[in-house]
């Protein structure tokens, strides 16, 4: 039985990059060695294991081999004469299919190591098309390494377009979809995983909304993770410049997380009004439809999109208006309107009138 360093870890060491995960591929065993070892099995489609002090993952090596339609029409053997080559093969670049022994030597069969160097993300073998999934995590490592000039290999950008011509992106899940978009969001250069999925003529499946991927969502996209702002509002400034038809589409076809889909509804309806705002009425009624009284965090969230937007197209507005005028809209004392003697329905319109009031007294516009 041996045990290798495997993927990611051996990658971004050699690339000087920290490694936050470490993966290990193990040979020469079965199921029974490692349980035996203390290793426990949570791997269903085939073994993989926690080991017992460090909780890391090892993988008995694999073969797997196409056997039906779909992504997961695949059958696995991880039985102990799987070799490391063997397993490596089956990666899907040549940069994540290299493995390092216990004594820190680099095994590297098919070229991963002169692919660094050349700063290029190329395919192992043709069954690379096997996965749609590879399309989008190609789309994401070249975003996450654009800082350090990495590009696709032309033959690799060529089979992802033929992937995607075949309408095998459409067998992906919405949740496999959205994690990998997720990730690639937070990436330093978010804009080059769609800029890749639009190369690849791959936006049409899953993000024909964001089609093309124009100059707008570049820029203010970039600007964004240039000052790290959270996935909320990555996300939030892509749906700013979609209909509410289109967002809330975007968002029920990927499933994303309820929080997500508030926002890029929000985003949608009112970014371009509170940039665009000029009286006390409109701001409150924009106050109300966010429900800023209730969701105060929601709302500031907003207001950094539209601040990007802002930035991005050389406008001039100012955040700390819109949050003056809010300010004055919440210091209205609900129940001082009620003493006045309101009742029901009315007490809702004196609030709103006291409010705007408030606002029109602090001078915003």
């Amino acid at each position: 039985m041996k045990m290798y360093l495997v993927g990611g870890a051996v990658r971004d060491a050699m690339l000087e990059r920290p490694v936050t995960e470490r993966d290990w591929v193990v040979t020469g065993a079965s199921p029974k060695m490692l349980l035996s070892r203390g290793f426990t099995q949570v791997g269903k489609d085939f073994p993989v294991f926690l080991h017992p002090a460090t909780k890391e993952e090892y993988a008995l090596a694999r073969l797997e081999r196409k056997s039906g339609q779909g992504y997961t029409g695949f059958t696995c053997d991880a039985g102990p004469t799987v070799t490391l080559e063997e397993d490596l093969q089956r990666r899907d670049l040549t940069v994540n299919a290299m493995a390092q022994d216990e004594t820190g030597n680099i095994i590297d069969p098919f070229g991963g190591r002169a692919d660094l160097e050349k700063r290029l993300l190329r395919h192992v073998s043709d069954a690379f098309s096997e996965d749609p999934l590879r399309v989008l995590r190609v789309a994401r490592f070249a975003a996450r390494y654009h800082y350090l000039g990495f590009r696709i290999a032309d033959e690799t950008m060529a089979l992802m377009r033929e992937m995607a011509r075949s309408g095998m992106l459409a067998e992906l899940t919405a949740q496999r979809v959205w994690q990998e978009t997720r990730r690639a969001l937070m990436e330093s250069t978010p804009i080059v995983f769609f800029i890749t999925l639009e190369q690849a003529e791959a936006l049409n499946d899953w993000f024909f909304q964001l089609r093309p991927f124009s100059n707008h969502y570049q820029q203010v996209l970039q600007r964004a993770a240039d000052q790290q702002m959270p996935l909320q509002v990555r996300i939030g400034v892509l749906a700013s410049y979609l209909t509410q038809e289109q967002a809330q589409d975007l968002c029920t076809k990927l499933t994303c997380p309820n929080d997500i889909v508030s926002i890029c509804q929000l985003a949608a309806a009112f970014t371009r009004p509170l940039i665009n705002v000029k009286k006390a009425e409109t701001l409150l009624d924009v106050f109300n439809a966010c429900d800023v009284w209730r969701k105060p965090e929601r709302f500031a969230t907003l207001l950094d999109i539209c601040q990007l937007r802002a930035e991005t197209e050389g406008r001039v507005w100012s955040r700390l208006k819109i949050a003056g005028a809010l300010d004055a809209a919440r210091s209205v004392d609900v129940q001082a309107i009620i003493a006045q003697g309101h009742k029901g329905p009315a007490i809702k319109s004196a609030l709103n009138d006291a409010r705007q009031q408030a606002i029109q007294e602090k001078g915003v516009f």
